[in-house]
Order: C-alpha cells, then sequence, then structure tokens
C-alpha cells in the first residue's frame, strides 16, 4: 500500500484477539475490521478503479470475500495486509470485466535510441528545486492524471508496484503475467509517465 495511506499498526496482541473474535463469527469484530480500514482501502480503490461508485462496490465486494474467507485466514500476514491484496484483487476483477476504452498509444511517449545505444532526444534537465506547498499539490494531481492516461496494462503495473507497493512477484501472480513481463511493463510505463510529467518538471509547461 501507498506510504501515505498507511495507519499506526495495531500491537500484535490486539490484532490476534481481533482476529480470534473474527473466526468465532463476532460481528462487532468485523465492524471494527471496517471502520479501522475502509477509509484507507477505499482509496486504493478508487486509484485502482477512477470511479467513486466502482471503488465502493468493489470496497463492499472485497469485505464480504474477507468475511466468508476469515477461517482459512492463517495469520501469516497482517489483516491489514490480507485486506489490502483481496481489494486489489477484486478492483483487477472489475476492470477485466470492463469495456475496453481507446486508449493512447505509449509508443510516441517512449525514448527513441541511435544504434549505439545512445539517447535520440535526452531532453533539458528537470528542475530540482523544493516546491511549495501548493505547487505540491498540484503535483501530486497532475501525476494521478498522467498515471490514468496510460493504457491498461501499464497503468495496472504502475499502480500495483510503485503506489501499493507489492513486489513483482505478487504483481506477476496477480495479473497473471510473468515476472519478467512486469519488469518490462514497470519499465515502459515509468518512461511513458516521466514524458507526461516533463514539460511540467523541466518548466517547458505553457
Amino acid at each position: 500500500m501507498s506510504r501515505a495511506d498507511r495507519e499506526p499498526e495495531p500491537k500484535p496482541q490486539d490484532e490476534q484477539s481481533l482476529l480470534l473474535r473474527l473466526r468465532a463469527g463476532d460481528q462487532a469484530a468485523f465492524a471494527e475490521l471496517v471502520q479501522a480500514n475502509a477509509g484507507r482501502l477505499l482509496a486504493v480503490a478508487r486509484r485502482m478503479l477512477r470511479s467513486e461508485d466502482d471503488a465502493r462496490d468493489a470496497l463492499q465486494d472485497a469485505f464480504l470475500q474477507a468475511f466468508r474467507a476469515i477461517g482459512r485466514f492463517e495469520g501469516g500476514a497482517r489483516l491489514s495486509t490480507w485486506l489490502h491484496r483481496i481489494v486489489i484483487n477484486t478492483c483487477l476483477m472489475k476492470l477485466r470485466t470492463r469495456g475496453r476504452k481507446p486508449e493512447e498509444s505509449i509508443e510516441v511517449l517512449l525514448p527513441k535510441f541511435y544504434s549505439d545505444g545512445h539517447r535520440i532526444d535526452p531532453g533539458p534537465p528537470w528542475r530540482t528545486e523544493i516546491p511549495d506547498p501548493v505547487e505540491s499539490r498540484e503535483v501530486r494531481t497532475l501525476v494521478r492524471a498522467s498515471i490514468d492516461r496510460l493504457p491498461e496494462i501499464y497503468r495496472s503495473v504502475l499502480l500495483l508496484r510503485d503506489i501499493e507497493e507489492l513486489s513483482t512477484e505478487e504483481t506477476a501472480l496477480l495479473l497473471d503475467i510473468k515476472a519478467n513481463t512486469v519488469k518490462v511493463r514497470l519499465h515502459r510505463a515509468r518512461q511513458a509517465l516521466r514524458a507526461l510529467l516533463g514539460p511540467h518538471f523541466t518548466g517547458e509547461a505553457a
């Protein structure tokens, strides 16, 4: 999950107690689980689905899945981590059932190279000064909008690896692709994102 979404982690004994109550079918325990995680997980669903209604539906479906599967949860990871994976998987399933929308080609955003391996147009260097708080908010909005412009196969990999901080292996498993494919798509997605953000960070934006 993204660092910005993290809540203070509960003490191990508190989580173990909650887990025991959940396995016993304690409705109040499940309500506690939802209250403690809903806000953070809704933010995850929003990033993945880009639709408030779809995000809320995915979150509701994910909690229902968690309620049904709690008896099979072995405690090898934190409850919050387990829920995070369920929400992501639910969002990915929703994305797969959506009708495909026209997407921009990523090729025009990727760097071009000479036969000797040197980049044809490296472009101007990015600005390095620290932005003020107002600009920081604008930058976050710009980054989110730029990520949304990426084709879905690249956007999903970028979100899972760089925003949700899943491993290459976890991302490959969720997307049902090879680990090497994850690495290639992530590299291309980062290059395309850099091209989209370049005009702002090089001072060339209109």
